[in-house]
């Protein structure tokens, strides 16, 4: 059967390409999670009344200490994230910022499952819990510091 020779041989060809691009993924992760946090970090912080006054608005307590601390976060877990330094811990607050995110600023759009998953702070959440899950990937701060230390990287330490 030389089709289905000449199909196996592609695949082989294949994944053999794709296992010598298993760096990029995580990178590109990492890269846009951070083009969204950064930016938005940095605009909260320097417009810190209208961030307050927008969770004033949604009934978030302590409205102006929760506009800074979600800035703050924002700013310097994107940014960590950027560079996959501390990425696993970076994307923790990601998580709980886009999950607050989706219960008291997105509730009203949700009417269902499908509604959820197209939300843009879900689909934020999901590639951070990826994050925390699999790691920073192989070029990160992160794989760099295991690599001196002698650090399996996905293994707990």
């Amino acid at each position: 059967m030389p089709f289905l020779d000449t199909l196996l041989s592609l695949r082989r060809r294949a994944l053999a390409i794709a296992g010598k691009l298993d760096w990029l993924p995580p990178l590109l992760l990492r890269a846009c999670l951070a083009a969204v946090f950064v930016p938005t970090g940095w605009g909260k912080l320097h417009d810190l009344g209208k961030v307050t006054a927008y969770f004033t608005e949604l009934g978030i307590p302590a409205p102006h200490l929760n506009a800074v601390v979600v800035a703050f976060c924002e700013l310097v877990c994107g940014s960590l994230l950027l560079v996959g330094f501390l990425s696993r811990l970076a994307a923790i607050p990601l998580v709980v910022s886009m999950t607050v995110a989706i219960v008291t600023a997105r509730r009203p759009d949700i009417g269902g499952v499908v509604d959820l998953f197209a939300l843009d702070e879900f689909i934020y959440l999901a590639m951070a819990v990826v994050v925390i899950v699999m790691g920073a990937g192989a070029v990160s701060v992160d794989a760099q510091l295991a690599r001196r230390v002698k650090w399996p990287m996905n293994e707990p330490r």
